[in-house]
This record gives structure tokens, sequence and C-alpha cells, in this order.
């Protein structure tokens, strides 16, 4: 070998090896898992309750078993995604009591203010079915993202709460807020009140 040779081929993998050195190395963010959706399908939710809808097939409902459940309160259990949307149906008495009901649903949403980033109002009416009422998307690290209530305005209030069993981070389950809002929008729409 030639001397330059000798002398460059040192040099050459003293560059290389302080080339490949990173010395601005930041912490990469915690990465979340791919979530796989399930394909889309309802059935109808048969019970001996005074409303009927649909709900998906990847949900399971349940009996509402807290110490302050009434007789015809449930939870749609998104097992797969930890969340709950918890139903709640109450009869109405007369005017004054439709209107603190109506006006529990607002306060009830506008709670999460503090955290939430944006509160939208969606008026529901289907007058076909008779089926009012007013939807609620949360935006923001808050405990619940979804919230409506639907009533015929006489005698029946019903009403829905999207939550998850885990600290609010809506960057990451937005995703998810998103794929059940749609499960929701399919519930209101096929929403009954059977009496």
């Amino acid at each position: 070998m030639k001397l330059k040779q000798l002398i460059f081929l040192p040099f050459a993998l003293l560059l290389c090896i302080t080339a490949c050195q990173n010395h601005d190395y930041s912490p990469k963010p915690k990465a979340y898992f791919r979530i796989e959706f399930p394909k889309k399908e309802y059935k109808p939710f048969i019970a001996p309750v005074p409303f009927a809808f649909e709900y998906p097939v990847y949900a399971s409902i349940e009996q509402d078993k807290s110490r302050d459940a009434q007789k015809d309160w449930y939870n749609l259990h998104f097992k797969q995604f930890n969340g709950y949307l918890h139903l709640t149906y109450y009869d109405v008495s007369g005017k004054n009591e439709y209107n603190e009901m109506v006006e529990d649903a607002r306060k009830l949403a506008f709670k999460h203010t503090i955290k939430a980033s944006a509160i939208d109002q969606k008026l529901i009416n289907y007058p076909d079915h008779k089926v009012y009422g007013i939807y609620y998307a949360i935006e923001g690290n808050t405990a619940s993202s979804v919230q409506f209530f639907l009533t015929d305005s006489v005698k029946h209030y019903f009403r829905g709460a999207l939550y998850f069993n885990e600290r609010p981070q809506y960057d990451s389950i937005a995703p998810v807020i998103n794929f059940i809002k749609k499960d929701i929008d399919k519930l209101i729409s096929t929403f009954r009140w059977k009496n």
C-alpha cells in the first residue's frame, strides 16, 4: 500500500465513526397501538322498555347495576375500546320536570367547559317519530366526549353520555371517538318510542 492510502484509511474510518454519532438526541413520544376497527353492523335492542333503537354488534348492552341506577338504565359497553355509553330513561310527569331535565343535560355537558377546547351543539329533530333533542360533541381532554338527550317533549326523556375508563387524552382516543360517534348517530336515527 502506498503511504497516502495508509494515512487516508484511518482518517476515513475516524470520520465515519464520528459522523454516525447523534449528539442532539431527544426522547421520542410514546407510541400508541394501532387500532383495529370492526365492521359496522347493527342489531335491534330488544327489552321490555318504552323505547327501541339499533346498536353495534361489537358492543354489549348491560343493565346498569350502579347504586343509584333505575329500572330502565343501561350501559352500552364497547369492551374493545374500554368505553361505555351510559343510557338513562325517565318518565316525564309534567312541563316543569321536563324543563329541569333539559337544563340538567345542558349543565352536565357544559360542566366539561374547563377542559374542553370546544362544545358543539346539534339539534336532533325526527318529527315523524316524535324524537327531538340535543347532541353535544365535546372536544378536548374531557371525561365525556359525547352527550345527548332525546325526548318526545311530553312524557319520555332518554339521555346518553360516552365515557372511557382511561385518563382523557383526546389526541390518542380521537379515532375511537370518531368511530363510536357513528354508532351513536345510528342509535339516534333508529330511536323510536314504543308508546
